[in-house]
């Protein structure tokens, strides 16, 4: 009986251990921490990736965290789940959670005109900076339809960047302009997502980094997350590389910018997206409305000239946005994804509730979009995210 009692002891351990050992993917199989460590080596090392950082969540828990590569090539400073990355356009997945709380508050309606919560006409208002003047607007009234809702599902119809074009080359001339009619199509813009900032500022009194801090990093413990750069990033901080691994200097922001200033780690922004696979399992008001698809997409890819063209190829997922965030459904529920691309930094985070898994990919390198298909597939099983329309090309693709 003693020796039954034992045997049947040892096996739950083993089993237990062996569960701690493996990663689970969305369709039940399973990896191994040691083989996908031994992978994600062999594919930054192939792809020439300069630094990688990854935290992987199961049973909406951390299974595992790791960092690959460099900090700085030049150093050759090991890159670690502590550096201060550059977050990219993480910081819009940030700050649509921060507006979902903000409307369960009662402090602002997603589908109210923004114009009604303001003292004057917007394009009346002065800035310090005229890139972020509205004053070119006076005589185009269709900012008066543009709602909380738009500016998060990118339905604004203004360009990403006022300096870019619709095909998001360089615009000269640099005005604030609509592209498309309000509330018609999905366009990725940045110029919306500030619109918003304002007009939130406006109503709270309160500027972005104050919100962020007292809504979302302090309740969570992300202690080395902000908006502007503090100083205690000092040393912390991880450099972009170019793809021919050149390093760039580090941008030190001190204007909060809802569309892509935020400074994080991969443990804070762990602990962030921990949270959401949290408040996601109890359907609370704030993830309810986040995950909430208010249009769907059509376009061939996110960016560039063929964001204008219309095709069918993601109505099997289909894929839309929510607010601040992507969605698309798989024979394993619904997906909520938000990516980060910028100068020397390309990030990526997708959570699928319904299984309590998902992902997050943080890189110093303009070559780690390359590997996120692949990387993808080998973590958690994940096959559904819309890599084309991400223009995630594999680097065993590329000419």
């Amino acid at each position: 009986m003693k020796k039954t009692i034992l045997l049947l002891i040892t096996s739950m351990l083993f089993g237990c251990y062996a569960k701690r050992e493996h990663i689970n993917k969305l369709d039940g199989s399973q990896i191994s921490k040691s083989e996908l460590t031994i992978k994600i080596q062999s594919l930054i090392e192939v792809a020439n990736v300069a630094g990688i950082s990854t935290t992987i969540f199961n049973n909406n828990k951390t299974v595992y965290q790791k960092s690959f590569g460099y900090a700085n090539l030049e150093t050759k400073d090991t890159l670690t789940a502590k550096n201060v990355f550059y977050s990219a356009s993480l910081s819009k997945a940030v700050f649509g959670y921060l507006v979902a709380q903000l409307v369960v508050d009662g402090v602002i309606d997603l589908d109210k005109p923004l114009y009604e919560y303001l003292d004057k006409p917007l394009p009346e208002y002065e800035f310090g900076n005229e890139r972020k003047s509205y004053k070119d607007l006076a005589n185009d009234k269709r900012y008066e339809k543009i709602t909380a809702r738009m500016c998060l599902s990118h339905t604004t119809g203004f360009p990403n960047w006022r300096w870019m074009t619709r095909e998001s080359d360089f615009f000269r001339e640099g005005k604030i302009r609509f592209l498309i009619d309000p509330d018609t199509r999905y366009y990725y813009s940045g110029e919306g997502i500030q619109l918003l900032q304002f007009v939130i500022e406006k109503i709270t009194n309160k500027n972005l980094e104050e919100l962020a801090q007292e809504k979302v990093f302090q309740p969570l413990h992300m202690d080395m997350t902000s908006y502007v750069w503090k100083e205690k990033f000092n040393n912390k901080y991880c450099n972009g590389h170019t793809s021919n691994g050149v390093v760039i200097a580090k941008d030190r922001r001190d204007r909060a910018n809802a569309a892509g200033s935020m400074e994080t780690t991969t443990e804070d922004y762990s602990k962030f997206i921990q949270h959401l696979l949290e408040q996601t399992e109890i359907k609370s008001e704030v993830t309810n409305l986040l995950y909430e698809s208010n249009i769907r997409i059509t376009s061939k890819t996110q960016f560039g000239y063929q964001a204008w063209q219309d095709i069918d190829e993601n109505d099997s997922i289909e894929l839309s946005y929510g607010l601040g965030w992507g969605l698309l459904k798989s024979p394993f529920g619904k997906g909520m994804f938000k990516e980060g691309h910028g100068e020397g930094f390309q990030h990526y985070s997708i959570i699928f509730p319904d299984k309590d898994i998902g992902i997050i990919i943080l890189s110093n390198s303009d070559n780690a979009e390359s590997i996120f298909k692949e990387l993808l597939e080998i973590t958690i099983g994940d096959t559904y995210t819309p890599w084309q329309w991400e223009r995630y090309i594999p680097y065993n693709h590329r000419k």
